[in-house]
């Protein structure tokens, strides 16, 4: 009986490590710069709209609706890109 106890507690024990090791907060995700969606470019503000949000390799995204997901699939790179332009840059200038 005992050493079935010892075992039971062993197994509880070693289980309860790897979980809590697993369930840790991941790093923060870096905050969404922009105003609109980065897929169609619609403004949220005002638009009664609620942005569909994830987290894209440390970077959170928000698109205007879960539909913008397929085309920033498709071309993630060209998206990205769009993040890393300093505000306030007109393209043309």
């Amino acid at each position: 009986m005992k050493i079935q106890t010892i075992l039971a507690l062993s197994v509880s024990l070693i289980t309860a490590g790897m979980l809590s090791a697993e369930d840790k907060p991941k790093a923060k995700a870096k905050a969404y710069p922009l105003d609109k969606c980065l897929v169609s470019d619609e403004k949220f503000e005002g638009s009664g709209m609620e942005a569909y949000e994830f987290v894209h390799e440390g970077q959170t995204i928000k698109l205007c609706c879960k539909s913008c997901l397929k085309d920033f699939k498709k071309d993630t790179a060209t998206y990205l890109k769009k993040l890393s332009k300093p505000k306030g840059t007109k393209s043309g200038s």
